[in-house]
């Protein structure tokens, strides 16, 4: 007697099938893994560009905070616009007060310094040094980078308006908007600090 046994296989079209499926699987797979890996990646680029705002910020406040007259005895605030800032302080170690620029060039906040030189002193616009402060920065129009108060602000009131009176300043606000890729999430990061001109307070 004669026993006759089927071996059960896969059909072609069950092959190709089924190599489809973990292809589109693996695809899958990869493609979130690459999402997945790209957020992080965005995520941290963001996160140190906040530290960095930060750091600089701070920088910026206790330059501010120590603002007083040029060593020509200008005033202490030379420009006060929504996206430049010039003022005098001592930043060094010597006893003279350097010219500090704070601008925007293109989406880079700048940091112009002016160590006054010569006999007599002067402020040689030509011997500026520059440093980059902080990249992407998107404030735009609609969002000041500077904003200006007077001895009367109570934590709530409006800032001056511009054109300012640079004599009425006694504090300023900065707030930086910092995106590292305007085309990727999460939303932008918002830095913001304030400082009170310590050396031309009024109100005490």
């Amino acid at each position: 007697m004669y026993y006759f046994f089927h071996k059960k296989g896969f059909t072609l079209v069950e092959t190709l099938v089924s190599v489809g499926m973990a292809l589109v699987i693996g695809l899958l797979i990869a493609n979130f893994g690459r999402d997945i890996f790209s957020y992080n990646s965005t995520v941290q680029s963001n996160l140190t560009a906040q530290l960095d705002a930060r750091k600089v910020l701070k920088t910026i406040t206790s330059e501010l905070r120590s603002s007083t007259q040029s060593s020509l005895g200008s005033y202490a605030v030379s420009q006060a616009g929504t996206s430049t800032f010039i003022f005098y302080s001592n930043v060094d170690v010597d006893t003279e007060r350097e010219r500090l620029r704070y601008f925007m060039q293109g989406n880079v906040l700048m940091r112009g310094i002016i160590h006054p030189s010569g006999s007599p002193l002067v402020y040689n616009t030509n011997a500026e040094v520059f440093d980059t402060v902080i990249r992407d920065v998107i404030n735009g129009t609609s969002t000041p980078i500077f904003t200006y108060y007077d001895e009367n602000y109570t934590g709530t009131s409006s800032p001056l308006a511009q054109p300012v009176n640079i004599s009425s300043i006694r504090m300023v606000n900065i707030k930086v908007v910092v995106d590292r890729d305007p085309n990727r999430s999460p939303t932008p990061i918002t830095v913001i600090t304030q400082a009170t001109l310590r050396n031309l307070k009024d109100n005490l």
